[in-house]
């Protein structure tokens, strides 16, 4: 079962990088919302001995799995240009990773495990609430295809998206001030804690700001394939910088 499931990864993985190769970078930008980042770099000041990649991961923790079950087919999507004023991405179905339910027991299950091998009880803490804090940020952004559980209940959505400005405006402002707290609470040691964290920064907005204004992706599998690598590049360089800076007030 397991090696089935890896051998269907590595296959879609294998055809979307082969065909949508030079549309990758357009692919990661339609679907990066820096407010959940922006939750990742405020929670450092509430648990400032974890790990800032840490906890970065438990706010995109549903964004982390969603391209995985799409590539499994587990979950559904479509580029669907003008679906919202701010994203050109129907999102179909996804109960697995970003239903309210579903996100309560891996925000249970990744706290739980945090709390485990480390018995740091604000980390766990922010872990947990991160990793519910995507159903909220999304329920404000998205049009009703927000699911209580998987394939059931009423679809929510409060619709940010479909006010460009107003999504811009909300995004931008949670940016800077995780980021603010993030700075009140860490110092660099070095060029690396400090150059590292500026220039991953200044890709995030780049990022951003270019997805808006570009053209759609190609296919959900250019997303998907493009979300994984991003992933596995930003999380590292999120470790690093972050092992490079120093609590303004140890703990």
């Amino acid at each position: 079962m397991v090696r089935s499931l890896l051998k269907s990864l590595y296959d879609s993985f294998v055809t979307a990088n082969t065909q949508h190769k030079e549309a990758s970078q357009k692919g990661v930008a339609n679907k990066l919302f820096i407010g959940h980042f922006a939750v990742g770099f405020g929670a450092k000041q509430f648990a400032p001995r974890a790990n800032l990649a840490i906890l970065m991961a438990a706010p995109i923790f549903a964004d982390i799995l969603w391209p995985i079950f799409l590539l499994l087919g587990w979950e559904h999507a479509r580029v669907d240009p003008g679906n919202t004023k701010f994203t050109p991405l129907a999102l179909c179905d996804y109960p697995w990773s970003h239903s309210l339910l579903m996100l309560f027991v891996w925000a249970c299950i990744f706290a739980g495990i945090y709390f485990a091998l480390t018995r740091y009880r604000a980390g766990a803490i922010a872990i947990w609430l991160g990793v519910l804090s995507h159903w909220v940020l999304d329920w404000i952004t998205h049009r009703p295809d927000m699911p209580l559980y998987p394939h059931g209940g009423p679809m929510l959505g409060l619709s940010l998206w479909n006010s460009i400005p107003g999504t811009l405006i909300v995004e931008l402002a949670m940016f800077a001030a995780g980021i603010a707290l993030y700075v009140r609470t860490t110092r660099a040691r070095d060029h690396i804690g400090t150059w590292a964290f500026i220039g991953f920064v200044a890709l995030l907005l780049f990022a951003y700001i270019s997805g808006r204004f570009g053209g759609p992706p190609d296919s959900i599998h250019e997303i998907a394939v493009t979300g994984l690598i991003a992933t596995a590049i930003s999380l590292p360089w999120i470790w690093w910088f972050d092992k490079h800076r120093a609590l303004r007030r140890p703990e």
